[in-house]
């Protein structure tokens, strides 16, 4: 009888716990990560991350919900205004790095092997690009806020053929192109 009364007791605070933080956890993870977004005071790309568990505790309507944790533009810039939540609040998810990184590859193809690049995967084979000089290199390699830049003058590589250039950059005396045989 004891063991049952314990089962209901944890269940009952499981459940009570699960009421009461199931929407800030879901706000806590829409409101985190990178984003890009313009400057209003110089009108250039900056980096900014939001404050996601202020976002996540804050209610809904509240009109302090977002804040700026760090900008790329800091600490030069610090105690600004904050402007730029205003792109933030009005297309929260359009702006995170990751979302622009999905539409960027949508509809592309690998620039060395051809493969399609659509329904991306980040948590296992992660897409790659290549530099206009031929190298090929990982997102993580890439400032938030110089974004925008690297999409107009890289290619996107898959995950498969970045890992195949990087072993023939960093170890060419093990690798032996066959030509092709007709």
């Amino acid at each position: 009888m004891t063991l049952f009364i314990y089962l209901v007791g944890t269940l009952v605070v499981a459940a009570v716990l699960y009421a009461a933080l199931r929407v800030p956890v879901q706000r806590y993870f829409r409101t985190r990560g990178d984003r890009v977004v313009n400057c209003p005071d110089n009108g250039e790309p900056v980096a900014v991350r939001v404050d996601a568990l202020h976002a996540a505790v804050t209610p809904a309507d509240a009109s302090d919900r977002f804040r700026i944790e760090s900008c790329s533009r800091w600490p030069q810039k610090d105690g600004c205004g904050q402007m730029c939540l205003a792109q933030i609040e009005a297309q929260p998810t359009d702006c995170l790095v990751r979302s622009q990184v999905d539409l960027w590859y949508a509809g592309k193809t690998c620039a060395l092997c051809g493969k399609g690049l659509d329904g991306l995967d980040w948590t296992r084979h992660k897409p790659a690009l290549q530099s206009p000089d031929g190298v090929t290199m990982e997102w993580s390699a890439v400032k938030p806020e110089s974004l925008w830049a690297v999409m107009g003058s890289h290619r996107p590589v898959c995950w498969d053929c970045h890992i195949a250039e990087t072993f023939r950059r960093q170890r060419p005396d093990l690798v032996l192109d066959n030509p092709q045989r007709y």
